[in-house]
Protein backbone atom coordinates (compact mmCIF):
# COMPACT_ATOMS: atom_id res chain seq x y z
CA UNK A 1 0.00 0.00 0.00
CA UNK A 2 1.24 3.65 -0.58
CA UNK A 3 2.33 5.16 2.55
CA UNK A 4 0.48 8.51 1.54
CA UNK A 5 -3.07 6.20 1.45
CA UNK A 6 -2.33 4.95 4.94
CA UNK A 7 -1.93 8.77 6.03
CA UNK A 8 -4.97 10.04 5.06
CA UNK A 9 -7.10 7.47 5.76
CA UNK A 10 -6.27 8.08 9.11
CA UNK A 11 -6.54 11.05 8.91
CA UNK A 12 -9.92 10.63 7.69
CA UNK A 13 -10.93 8.42 10.09
CA UNK A 14 -10.21 10.32 13.06
CA UNK A 15 -11.39 13.53 11.68
CA UNK A 16 -14.69 11.47 10.73
CA UNK A 17 -14.88 10.12 14.24
CA UNK A 18 -14.48 13.26 16.30
CA UNK A 19 -16.93 14.92 13.78
CA UNK A 20 -19.22 12.43 15.06
CA UNK A 21 -19.01 13.07 18.49
CA UNK A 22 -19.26 16.51 18.17
CA UNK A 23 -22.43 16.25 16.74
CA UNK A 24 -23.80 12.95 19.39
CA UNK A 25 -22.80 15.99 22.05
CA UNK A 26 -25.41 18.68 20.93
CA UNK A 27 -28.96 18.64 21.50
CA UNK A 28 -30.95 19.54 18.04
CA UNK A 29 -33.16 21.68 20.39
CA UNK A 30 -30.46 23.89 21.55
CA UNK A 31 -29.72 22.72 25.32
CA UNK A 32 -26.94 19.76 24.49
CA UNK A 33 -23.71 19.91 26.22
CA UNK A 34 -24.42 23.42 27.46
CA UNK A 35 -27.67 22.47 29.63
CA UNK A 36 -25.91 20.20 31.54
CA UNK A 37 -23.70 22.51 33.00
CA UNK A 38 -26.08 24.06 35.65
CA UNK A 39 -29.60 23.39 33.80
CA UNK A 40 -30.29 26.59 32.22
CA UNK A 41 -29.36 29.44 34.64
CA UNK A 42 -27.23 32.29 32.51
CA UNK A 43 -24.60 32.10 35.89
CA UNK A 44 -22.27 29.68 35.47
CA UNK A 45 -18.37 29.17 34.55
CA UNK A 46 -17.69 29.74 31.14
CA UNK A 47 -21.35 30.50 30.09
CA UNK A 48 -24.01 28.28 28.05
CA UNK A 49 -23.76 30.53 25.39
CA UNK A 50 -19.90 29.53 24.80
CA UNK A 51 -20.44 25.85 25.20
CA UNK A 52 -23.19 26.26 22.04
CA UNK A 53 -20.94 28.21 20.14
CA UNK A 54 -17.28 25.80 20.49
CA UNK A 55 -20.08 22.68 19.48
CA UNK A 56 -21.09 25.27 16.57
CA UNK A 57 -17.53 26.23 15.50
CA UNK A 58 -15.94 22.81 16.34
CA UNK A 59 -18.74 21.06 14.10
CA UNK A 60 -17.89 23.42 11.37
CA UNK A 61 -14.25 23.28 11.62
CA UNK A 62 -14.61 19.15 11.16
CA UNK A 63 -17.15 19.17 8.65
CA UNK A 64 -14.41 21.34 6.42
CA UNK A 65 -11.18 19.76 7.61
CA UNK A 66 -13.24 16.59 6.64
CA UNK A 67 -14.25 17.69 3.21
CA UNK A 68 -10.22 19.23 2.41
CA UNK A 69 -8.76 16.16 2.95
CA UNK A 70 -11.24 13.80 0.83
CA UNK A 71 -10.25 16.56 -1.86
CA UNK A 72 -6.89 16.45 -0.71
CA UNK A 73 -6.61 12.50 -0.93
CA UNK A 74 -8.13 12.67 -4.19
CA UNK A 75 -5.55 14.78 -5.91
CA UNK A 76 -2.46 13.06 -4.38
CA UNK A 77 -3.90 9.49 -4.12
CA UNK A 78 -5.46 10.00 -7.77
CA UNK A 79 -2.25 11.49 -9.43
CA UNK A 80 0.23 8.36 -8.29
CA UNK A 81 -0.99 5.37 -10.44
CA UNK A 82 -1.70 5.76 -14.17
CA UNK A 83 -3.98 7.84 -15.69
CA UNK A 84 -5.84 5.54 -18.07
CA UNK A 85 -9.08 4.25 -16.57
CA UNK A 86 -9.20 0.09 -16.48
CA UNK A 87 -12.97 0.61 -16.00
CA UNK A 88 -13.75 1.60 -19.51
CA UNK A 89 -11.19 -1.18 -21.22
CA UNK A 90 -11.96 -0.64 -24.79
CA UNK A 91 -10.77 -3.99 -26.10
CA UNK A 92 -12.87 -6.22 -23.53
CA UNK A 93 -16.10 -3.98 -24.16
CA UNK A 94 -18.73 -6.25 -25.51
CA UNK A 95 -21.42 -4.82 -28.22
CA UNK A 96 -24.84 -4.91 -27.14
CA UNK A 97 -27.35 -6.91 -29.76
CA UNK A 98 -29.60 -4.65 -32.02
CA UNK A 99 -33.26 -5.05 -30.73
CA UNK A 100 -35.82 -6.32 -34.09
CA UNK A 101 -38.15 -3.39 -34.99
CA UNK A 102 -41.57 -4.91 -34.64
CA UNK A 103 -43.63 -2.89 -37.06
CA UNK A 104 -46.93 -4.95 -35.37
CA UNK A 105 -48.06 -6.45 -32.59
CA UNK A 106 -48.40 -9.66 -33.09
CA UNK A 107 -45.99 -12.92 -31.21
CA UNK A 108 -43.18 -13.71 -33.18
CA UNK A 109 -43.34 -17.34 -34.78
CA UNK A 110 -41.03 -20.03 -35.60
CA UNK A 111 -40.74 -21.46 -38.69
CA UNK A 112 -39.55 -24.95 -39.38
CA UNK A 113 -36.50 -24.81 -41.78
CA UNK A 114 -35.77 -28.35 -41.68
CA UNK A 115 -37.87 -29.16 -44.67
CA UNK A 116 -40.59 -31.39 -43.83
Amino acid sequence: MDTSFIVFLVLIVVVAFLLVVVIMVQNPKGGGLSSSFGGGGTQQMGGVKKTGDFLDKSTWFLATALIVLILASNLTIGSGGSTESKALDTEEATEMPALPSATTNEPATTEDTSGE
